[in-house]
């Protein structure tokens, strides 16, 4: 069997997490899996603010492209907003590009009638509940719950978001009728297995469940065929107008769709 390239893209403008990413990637990997990590040259340390996002779009996307050419099978966007998933598929012509919110409710839809998201603060949940509803999951969302915890503070106290998540876990299943758990930020990452454990769900994680959704994308192109369409959403920008408007010089990628450097 071939092997399968990956590319988990923190979409952050710093290195802190890069590490410790691939090393949780590494242990659930499949064997034929490779799997690298990396984060943005520059840009906000989270992307809390909607300011943050908007700031990444076109080193993220160049990043995307990029990756394709360089012959990876697939590239995760980590984070849990999702952003910038649409474009990204639509400049990538056979690599598979995933998220964590699509991936994991998914994964929610199937494992239970209805599922909690645990976001790090309410600041998060309008978009967050905007794209439950666009990716067509609304009616299975139980409820979201907060920690009111910011991204930098996941991994400062972990005993102490540990107990948070726990506390706020077991309301959304007692109070709420969840039937599973989605972690529902990336940095949330290293305590599923503790809440799954104690909970008796299943307790989606937001780093692995789109990885391991591009392992089963990949696999699927490559055995039946089955790409993203480019009959009409997805549909790919000219290269024509791309040199003719000479994008690649004004946004500092030569050859990135070209091939001229």
């Amino acid at each position: 069997m071939s092997k399968k390239k990956i590319l988990f893209i923190n979409p952050v403008g710093h290195t802190n997490w890069d590490t410790d990413v691939k090393g949780y990637l590494e242990e659930v990997k499949d064997e034929d899996t490779e799997v690298d990590v990396v984060s943005l040259k520059k840009g906000p340390h989270h992307l809390e603010y909607h300011y943050y996002e908007a700031l990444i779009g076109v080193e993220l996307l160049h990043t995307v492209k990029q990756a394709e050419k360089d012959g990876y099978d697939g590239a995760v966007i980590g984070c849990f907003y999702d952003p910038f998933l649409r474009e990204a598929r639509e400049i990538t012509e056979r690599m598979v590009v995933t998220a964590p919110a699509e991936s994991a409710l998914q994964l929610a839809a199937v494992l239970g009638d209805s599922f909690s998201i645990i976001v790090g603060r309410k600041k998060w949940i309008p978009v967050m509940k905007g794209n439950v509803y666009k990716y067509g999951f609304g009616e299975k969302l139980a409820s979201f719950r907060s920690l009111e915890l910011g991204v930098l503070e996941f991994h400062a106290d972990e005993a102490f978001t540990e107990s948070r998540l726990k506390e706020e876990a077991r309301k959304a299943i007692t109070e709420d009728r969840a039937e599973s758990i989605i972690l529902g930020c990336t940095m949330q990452f290293g305590f599923y297995k503790q809440l799954q454990e104690l909970l008796g769900v299943p307790v989606i994680d937001a780093v692995l469940a789109p990885f391991k959704h591009a392992e089963y994308l990949i696999e699927l192109r490559d055995r039946v065929g089955w790409l993203t369409s480019k009959a009409g959403v997805f549909e790919t920008p000219s290269v024509r107008e791309i040199e003719e408007w000479h994008i690649e010089q004004d946004y500092q990628v030569p050859g990135l769709w070209t091939g001229k450097k």
